[in-house]
């Protein structure tokens, strides 16, 4: 009777491999099976193949059934019951060499049987090199797939590592040496946009920021110096009781809440946590500003800021693009949590949301969903935690090019982006979804949808809007926002 169970792909495979006939019968080797299920032929083999004693046990020894028989002896059993005499195929025919070389046990299926098990037909061997001739050209198909994807990839990288490379050097032979009078060319905003390269990043930084704050690297010193003997005197306290009367600004400099903090700074970089070759950096940078500014003092936020200039610029460098980033009025309204300014940013910012989403505007007014639920952790850390760190560097780029405008054009732009599925979502689903983005997201999709964001109401742009929303918001409208109650 034909195999049970033998019609799916895998079983053909496992056909093909073994070299089992196409008509299956019970091969005479089977008969002794160590589960004894064929009792009757088991005895008829008995003079065949004479017990051996087995192991001892108790004194006794049992007869051993299951003794392992060779090739040869499989063999006689088999011409013994069938009168058939098995002859090896002549060398020549075996398949040495093969045009694609798959894995060994594949390659088994275009070797002849052994000896010992009967001759295919020649419909079966037939159709046994067909099935292997497919597997071959699908493996094939596969492979050749796989590499142009690799191909595709590698040609993409080469591309824009190419690309980085001519932008480097247009940028430190021609743009830098001549920052005043190319920086606001067209030519210049349109590389910019295009991203900036990581040798150059965090020079453009420091000169799209400036230094207002005249700060230098000596001043940085000395306000590290004072943050260090803070430090020292808040480790000699040995109890909570004892910082009672100390004034929060003070509570927030001392060595334990930022060392808090930081410790939850880009923890899968591994860089920024104790024993990293930049903590001690981030710890001194937060510090020596928490004395330099005591009427903001230390935020949370702020250490993911610190912690991204680190990484593009020298120790003392960061420090005066950081103390002059948050003096910026966006950062500084935010940093000092005035709940005024940030509620203008905020209804600024939904006009623009109303006049370019206006489906998911509504959608989101249906749930009482105000722009503080989402929007205060990403102004906060710049998109630095919210997104996957190159691409928050990217928007840093244009950040520094546009100012606090492109802080809220690409909140626009990731709800944009994820419009779609964020229709489909309540309350609590959509609050969940815009606090941790997905980590896919790439910066070719998101500044895509940002450049289709207008940030044009009327004829209006966004200072114009900025700025009579200030004379119409009144101090008692601060209520509206449920965040800002709290």
């Amino acid at each position: 009777p034909q195999k049970p169970g033998l019609g799916q792909t895998q079983a053909r495979r496992q056909e093909i491999h073994l070299g089992l006939p196409c008509e299956w019968q019970e091969p005479n080797y089977l008969i002794h099976h160590p589960l004894n299920l064929f009792p009757k032929r088991t005895k008829e083999l008995k003079s065949v193949v004479p017990s051996a004693p087995g192991w001892k046990l108790f004194g006794k020894v049992p007869p051993r059934e299951n003794l392992q028989k060779t090739s040869k002896i499989i063999q006689q059993e088999y011409e013994a019951r069938t009168g058939r005499t098995c002859k090896p195929p002549p060398p020549s025919s075996r398949r040495k060499n093969f045009e694609f070389e798959p894995l060994s046990t594949t390659a088994l299926i275009l070797e002849d049987r052994p000896s010992n098990l009967p001759a295919k037909s020649v419909e079966e061997a037939l159709r046994h090199r067909q099935e292997y001739d497919e597997m071959v050209a699908e493996a094939k198909k596969r492979e050749i797939k796989e590499a142009h994807k690799r191909k595709r990839i590698m040609k993409e990288r080469f591309k824009q590592e190419e690309n980085i490379a001519s932008a480097m050097v247009i940028w430190i032979n021609e743009i830098l040496p001549n920052w005043e009078v190319m920086r606001s060319t067209r030519r210049v905003r349109e590389l910019w946009w295009q991203g900036l390269p990581p040798s150059v990043r965090g020079k453009v930084w420091s000169l799209a920021v400036g230094n207002e704050l005249n700060i230098t690297p000596e001043l940085y010193e000395i306000f590290l110096s004072r943050a260090k003997e803070r430090w020292k005197s808040f480790s000699e306290t040995s109890s909570e009781n004892d910082m009672e009367g100390v004034s929060i600004a003070d509570r927030e400099a001392s060595l334990e809440l930022i060392k808090l903090d930081i410790s939850r700074t880009f923890p899968s970089l591994y860089i920024f946590q104790k024993g990293g070759p930049y903590h001690d950096v981030l710890h001194s940078i937060l510090g020596a500003y928490t004395c330099y500014r005591p009427d903001v003092g230390y935020v949370q936020g702020m250490s993911f800021i610190a912690a991204v200039l680190i990484l593009n610029l020298e120790e003392a460098d960061a420090f005066i693009a950081f103390a002059n980033l948050l003096n910026k009025p966006c950062q500084l309204a935010f940093f000092r949590v005035d709940h005024s300014m940030m509620l203008k940013y905020f209804a600024t910012f939904e006009v623009f949301f109303e006049e370019n989403l206006s489906k998911l505007f509504l959608h989101f007014k249906s749930y009482s969903l105000t722009p503080d639920i989402y929007l205060i952790d990403w102004i906060f850390t710049l998109y630095s935690k919210s997104l996957p760190l190159d691409l928050a560097c990217r928007v840093w780029d244009v950040f520094c090019r546009d100012g606090e405008e492109f802080l809220f054009r690409t909140g626009l732009g990731i709800l944009r982006l994820y419009e779609d599925i964020l229709l489909q979502m309540d309350f609590i689903h959509i609050a969940q979804f815009l606090t941790k983005l997905p980590e896919d997201i790439t910066s070719e999709k998101l500044f895509s949808c940002i450049a289709a964001i207008q940030m044009q109401n009327s004829t209006k742009k966004w200072t114009q809007v900025f700025t009579s929303v200030m004379k119409d918001i009144k101090e008692g409208d601060k209520n509206s926002s449920p965040a800002l109650k709290s």
